[in-house]
């Protein structure tokens, strides 16, 4: 009996089913390629909505701290010592304190004891607060102390290519550039130093604590006490914090589910003028970094 031969067709299938199973296989791939990227998309999506509104938030704190810093009811106006003043804008939580410049260090005008107070209340040993506080003082000096030289000999020995300004600080960041100054000790007085005071030395009724350590005269116990009486927000006896025109603002925005914003800004105030803004916006940063 003559055997039939096998069909081709067998082969063709099978060399057909692997096809469809490696296409498959990429079409799940792919799916899963393209599923994982919209949830990343999606969480992104959600974090910078997070963001923006904890952003906004920030912004509605330094707002209303404004306002309370003008409250047409003088009873109602907000102190200027750093003392939190707690703030809900739209179910988020809005915690901002605001500061006097007036009791800050003002690097174009106080003396170099102060400065030298300042550094060493930062964690600086006596010889180099001291030694930084003069290269401070001869960073704003207009008086040069090498007449005729380009580049004075101690930064260019230091390794610097320029030299003091002799003129006064154009920024708070500029004093990083001053000979001596650490960055770890920078990071610690950049929020206890200003521009906009014009103060030989802090008013001890609005300073923050380093710049309270720096006031000549004032004792540990002495600053102890005001902090703590700030804290409990009670008046210090024979002490009256002023109203200036010129504050720092902190504003931290707190959703609930974790995600923070912080806004910092330096404003002066302008009184109710026809015509003119209330206020004008000194210095302007986002986040706690300096």
């Amino acid at each position: 009996m003559k055997r039939t031969p096998a069909s081709p067709a067998r082969p063709q299938r099978g060399v057909a089913l692997l096809v469809v199973l490696w296409a498959c296989t990429l079409l799940a791939i792919l799916l899963g390629g393209y599923a994982m990227l919209a949830r990343t998309e999606g969480l992104q999506a959600r974090y910078q909505f997070a963001q923006t509104q904890a952003h906004y938030a920030a912004e509605a704190g330094v707002v209303r701290a404004i306002y309370g810093l003008q409250d047409p009811q003088p009873q109602q106006h907000w102190v200027a010592d750093g003392r939190s003043y707690p703030f809900d804008f739209d179910g988020v939580r809005v915690s901002i304190s605001v500061i006097d410049e007036a009791g800050k260090v003002d690097l174009n005008a106080a003396t170099p004891e102060v400065l030298q107070n300042l550094f060493r209340a930062a964690g600086m040993p006596d010889a180099k607060a001291l030694a930084l506080a003069k290269n401070v003082a001869d960073w704003r000096s207009f008086a040069t102390t090498t007449p005729g030289v380009g580049i004075d000999p101690a930064y260019a020995l230091a390794g610097r290519d320029y030299g003091p300004r002799h003129g006064p600080f154009a920024t708070i960041e500029e004093l990083q550039m001053v000979l001596g100054m650490d960055p770890a000790v920078y990071r610690v007085v950049a929020s206890q130093v200003t521009l906009w005071s014009g103060r030989p030395s802090p008013d001890p009724a609005t300073a923050p604590p380093l710049a309270l350590a720096a006031i000549p005269g004032m004792t540990p116990q002495q600053a102890q006490a005001l902090s703590a009486a700030r804290q409990a927000s009670q008046p210090v006896p024979g002490m009256v914090a002023p109203q200036g025109v010129t504050h720092s603002i902190r504003s931290e925005a707190t959703l609930a589910d974790g995600t923070r914003a912080v806004l910092r800004a330096t404003v002066r105030l302008q009184g109710l003028r026809p015509g003119a803004p209330p206020y004008a916006v000194l210095r302007w940063q986002e986040g706690d970094g300096e």
